[in-house]
């Protein structure tokens, strides 16, 4: 009689920070750990191993990481954990700095080597005594790449490319993750298929800037099929597929074709989250943005003449080296003009290797504050305004599941609403399960979110 001995799963929990960019790369860390015997399990204590996917690309979020890191040897101190992994942007940033400062850590996965974190596991279990794992970030995902969906079963991010081509002052983009690298239409489109097909319903377009996609390729093979428009047209076709959403459209690639297919293509949601940072010429220069105030309102002028329900989501920098109080106003009197529908700030951060953090006109901390306060308190009045139109409409919503308020609210978003930064819709009569798209009459709206009821 032959008798087997079954051991317990080795048991591992993600901790993902920053951007949907480095979750899908968490996702993909679960998916090759699943393959080699891994359980993924939702909270530290019941892990064996920790792996916390860092963001290395403002100051705020590099606290954010280290502290969570530090967080975790705690509990390992305590005997909860056996094993921490830091992995992600921070890693590749820092290096064998970050190794040095942190002894708390038992291993050090960059964005170029995250793919091999089963074997690079496997070998420390087996007595290897190396901490550290670093290469250039030219992995580029493949449609047959194992992967789990974290998000809920009815949406799912899409990572159509790698890196960044453009090589704005303030960002340290390029410095992490490499130059673009965009993935073949093919592939992608595979990829789409499988998500489709596993209940997705709701591709969200991921990338450092989605109308830089395929000029690497391009630059190659002028022949190559790879630009923005004739992805989205090979998305479209994907069945299952109701809403398809771009994140991080510069307005220098929005072109007319793509402004026409989006208007005339049910599929794609008539939301654009654009990132124009400035609009003083001035600043815009010292940023290396490739766009002028000018061709930015024109570029918006377009959207709103061709799609006027279209939702605008931008973000802007203040207190970049050299804004003056001119410019600034010039930048807060625009956002009143422009009336966007979502509006984020971001105070300026000197970052290491980046042009604008040895510039000599840096902006104090309290001038900044100021200048964020400033933007925020005139787009909370326009939002308030907007949202307050909404009251009596019934709107599409896709069910998200409890509030994060209450759990005697249903939550939900619209086609206009990005998960995790925009707005929710809270449901406060009627039921539905979560993945689910119901028609709200909206009853009740606040500066950020809507209030409403299921209607049949």
């Amino acid at each position: 009689m032959k008798t087997t001995i079954e051991t317990a799963p080795k048991k591992v929990h993600f901790i993902s920070l920053g951007c949907p960019k480095n979750l899908v790369d968490s996702e993909i860390m679960a998916g090759t750990l699943m393959k080699d015997g891994y359980q993924v399990v939702g909270e530290a204590e019941d892990a064996d191993t920790v792996v916390v996917n860092t963001c290395g690309f403002i100051e705020d979020s590099k606290k954010e990481s280290i502290q969570r890191i530090l967080d975790m040897a705690q509990l390992k101190e305590q005997g909860k954990i056996k094993k921490i992994v830091v992995a992600g942007c921070l890693t590749q940033r820092y290096k064998d700095d970050l190794a040095d400062g942190l002894p708390e850590a038992d291993l050090f996965v960059g964005s170029g080597e995250f793919q091999n974190i089963g074997k690079i596991l496997k070998n420390h279990a087996l007595g290897e005594k190396k901490r550290t794992f670093f290469n250039l970030p030219t992995y580029l995902q493949e449609e047959t790449t194992p992967r789990v969906n974290s998000q809920p079963t009815h949406r799912a991010y899409l990572k159509i490319s790698e890196g960044c081509m453009k090589r704005c002052a303030f960002c340290a983009i390029p410095l992490i993750r490499g130059n673009l690298q965009s993935r073949k239409i093919d592939n992608i489109v595979s990829e789409a298929k499988l998500l489709a097909a596993g209940g997705v319903k709701e591709l969200i377009i991921i990338s450092h800037d989605f109308t830089d996609y395929g000029l690497d390729l391009k630059r190659k093979d002028p022949m190559v099929k790879e630009t923005p428009v004739e992805l989205l047209r090979a998305l479209a076709e994907v069945d299952g597929i109701k809403w398809i959403r771009m994140l991080y459209l510069y307005p220098d690639g929005i072109t007319p074709e793509m402004i026409e297919l989006i208007k005339t293509n049910d599929k794609f949601v008539k939301y654009f989250d654009m990132p124009l940072q400035h609009v003083n010429n001035e600043v815009l220069k010292k940023m290396n943005r490739k766009m002028t105030r000018e061709e930015i309102s024109e570029v918006l002028t377009n959207i709103r003449r061709e799609i006027p329900e279209a939702v605008i989501r931008t973000q802007f920098i203040v207190g970049f080296p050299g804004e003056t109080e001119e410019s600034f106003e010039e930048l807060l009197k625009f956002i009143a003009e422009q009336k966007f529908d979502r509006v984020g700030c971001f105070q300026y951060s000197p970052e290491e290797g980046t042009p604008g953090g040895k510039m000599i006109e840096q902006v104090d901390n309290e001038t900044k504050q100021r200048r964020h306060d400033a933007i925020m308190e005139v787009q909370q009045n326009i939002s308030r305004d907007k949202h307050r139109a909404f009251i009596g409409k019934t709107i599409e919503v896709v069910v998200e599941g409890l509030s994060d308020e209450t759990d005697l609210l249903l939550q939900g978003r619209t086609s206009t609403q990005a998960p995790e930064i925009d707005g929710v819709v809270l449901i406060n009569d009627g039921q539905a399960k979560i993945g689910t798209f119901v028609k709200v009459l909206v009853t009740e709206s606040m500066e950020y979110d809507l209030i409403g009821e299921i209607v049949d």
